[in-house]
Formats: C-alpha cells, sequence, structure tokens
C-alpha cells in the first residue's frame, strides 16, 4: 500500500553529525514500510493460537504461516476463533512456508513452540532461508544452545532463545538477583497443574543467575541429602520444590530468609495470554540481532 511521505527541510543547527541546508517541503507517495512476516511453528497449541491472535493485532507486524501437525488444513483464523478467517491454512511443512516469504524477499521471523528435539532443525531450516528465529521450547538442552549459538554465530543470523517470555517472570528473576545479596538462605517453590517440565526454565533461570554471583546459601543445611528437601540446583545450594495439582497457576515464589526476618517474591501466570508481550519484544529485537542470544 503506497502512502504519502512528507519530508521538512530547514536551515537548522542540531546536536549530531548531520547539519540540515536545504530549506524547502516535499510530499511523495512512497511504499510504506512492510510489516515483519511471522511464522507460528506449532501454531495449533495454545500459546501457538495465543501468539497468532497477539501478531494479528500488534503493529509492524503479521502472521505469514502456521505450521503444526495438528489441524492440518484448517484456516489458523478460525481455529483462533477469530472473527475473520485469517485464509492462511495450518500445514505440516516449515519448508514450505519459509520458501514462499523468502522469494518476497521481506523480514521474517519463526517462532519455535515446538519441541527440543526438533527445535535444532527448525532453526537451521529457517537461517538457511535468511530469517530469524525466536525459540520457547521446553526443556531445551545446554547442549542445544551451545549448538545453536555457534551456528548462528557463523552464519550471522540472530536467534533468540527465551527461558521465558513473561515480563513478571523477569522482573522476579531481578528481584531475586538484588535480594540474594542482602540474604544468604533462598529456597524456590513453584508449582504448576501439569506434571511437565520439572524443575521448571524459571527455576533453573534463576538458580543460574544466583549462582553466577558466587556466593554459597543455605550454609547450614547444604550437606543434606534428604529426598523431601527438594533438588538442589547447581553447586551453591539453591533447593527447587516443585507441586503439581490441577487447578493451580503457573506459580514462582523465591524465599529468602535472615536473621529474624522472611522475605518472598512470588509470580503467578494465570493465562498464556501473559507471555503475549514478551514474545512480540522478542520478535521485533531479533530482526536486530545478528548472534544467538540466551535471554
Amino acid at each position: 500500500m503506497a502512502a504519502p511521505s512528507c519530508h521538512f527541510h530547514f536551515t537548522v543547527h542540531k546536536v549530531s553529525r548531520h547539519v540540515i541546508t536545504r530549506s524547502f517541503i516535499s510530499c511523495s507517495m512512497q511504499p510504506s514500510q512492510s510489516n515483519i512476516k511471522v511464522v507460528i511453528n506449532g501454531a495449533a497449541k495454545e500459546i501457538g493460537r495465543a501468539a497468532v491472535i497477539a501478531v494479528t493485532r500488534a503493529r509492524g507486524m503479521e502472521v505469514a504461516g502456521a505450521v503444526d501437525s495438528h489441524f492440518v488444513g484448517e484456516d489458523i483464523g478460525k481455529l483462533c476463533d477469530m472473527e475473520e478467517p485469517l485464509e492462511i491454512p495450518i500445514i505440516n511443512d516449515l519448508t514450505m512456508v519459509l520458501g514462499s516469504i523468502s522469494q518476497s524477499k521481506e523480514t521474517g521471523v519463526v517462532v519455535d513452540f515446538t519441541d527440543h528435539s526438533t527445535v535444532y532443525d527448525n532453526v537451521k531450516q529457517a537461517t538457511a532461508f535468511g530469517m530469524r528465529s525466536v525459540v520457547y521450547v521446553p526443556r531445551i538442552k545446554p547442549d542445544t544452545v551451545g549448538a545453536l549459538s555457534a551456528f548462528c554465530d557463523k552464519a550471522s543470523m540472530g536467534c533468540l532463545i527465551a527461558p521465558t517470555l513473561s515480563i513478571g517472570s523477569i522482573l522476579l528473576q531481578q528481584a531475586a538477583i538484588t535480594a540474594s545479596f542482602h540474604y544468604s538462605n533462598v529456597e524456590i517453590v513453584e508449582s504448576r497443574a501439569n506434571p511437565i517440565d520439572f524443575p521448571s526454565m524459571d527455576a533453573v533461570q534463576i538458580s543460574k543467575n544466583l549462582s553466577d554471583l558466587g556466593q554459597i546459601y543455605n550454609r547450614e543445611d547444604i550437606s543434606t541429602d534428604v529426598a523431601a528437601r527438594g533438588q538442589v540446583l547447581g553447586e551453591d545450594g539453591v533447593r527447587v520444590h516443585s507441586m503439581v495439582l490441577p487447578g493451580l497457576p503457573s506459580s514462582t515464589t523465591v524465599y529468602f530468609s535472615g536473621p529474624g526476618e522472611v522475605y518472598s517474591i512470588k509470580h503467578d501466570i494465570t493465562d498464556v495470554q501473559s507471555l503475549m508481550p514478551g514474545l512480540l519484544l522478542a520478535i521485533r529485537k531479533v530482526i536486530r540481532l545478528k548472534v544467538n542470544q540466551f535471554q
């Protein structure tokens, strides 16, 4: 779509490297900036459907493909209960979608919600077609992250691997780091409705952040190996207790204690919609990256 573009030029000096010396106004019809073409891999999942709706509503991006092994052939808009169909059928062939977008030579991002066993090949395919990737999959292994980092660095192509897409979770992690300088005892308690991904990526990331500070926690309890005391992540004494009960929200609480006080930080996720603002930020960020990042 073409849109009028007006340029105002004045003889002024600004605090910058450029000095404007001409004085006139010109208007011309120029094509508007194209949207980021987003492919949702794992589109039929709950998080995939939420991503389709979020991307459709977001400014500056659009859904260009929906990939999944379920509901093949169905319109992704109808599957997401949108008012209007998107006229984008779900297909089970990532290469076909990537090929059609690469021919248009537009900026593209593949959002991967699939599985840790397939994510490496998916990112390789996206990179081969000149597209960036945002990866959010459970139980992704450090070896896979390392392999993706090396591959994307060699290809000079951005890839963002997100342990979480929740802004609230990131804020909790930052608060935990701040608190760790003031307390020497810490434990993590998390809950999920379904018995998957334990300890969660959130708990692992929080533990890693605290471990990187070089402090040893829970000195009086670090030698305890009773199973009921929870799993120790790393060698710094950070324990994680995971509860699984149907109906529980996805919750993470970090408890710190010192003489005479307990300080707790809690974050609950009650709906997958909470991940969408973070996803949109990741999509916008990854197009500016030239190397792999683990956020």
